[in-house]
């Protein structure tokens, strides 16, 4: 059975954006940990790209663009 928690969309959105940002974390400690520079670089990209994927998920719970509205 789904809790009433379970089923309100900004417990998801703030999950989301909490692994979001935990994959993010991840992404850039590691950039010190390899000596590669294009995996640095593809490192830092996702981190950025993620990013924006999680500011879209805040633009959704604060219904900041039209789209979400």
């Amino acid at each position: 059975m789904v809790s009433e928690t379970d089923r309100h969309p900004r417990h998801h959105v703030r999950k989301m954006q909490t692994h979001l940002q935990e994959l993010m974390n991840h992404l850039r400690e590691d950039i010190d940990k390899v000596d590669e520079p294009q995996l640095k670089a593809m490192f830092e990209t996702a981190a950025e790209v993620l990013g924006g994927l999680k500011k879209t998920f805040g633009d959704y719970e604060q219904k900041n663009e039209s789209a979400w509205r």
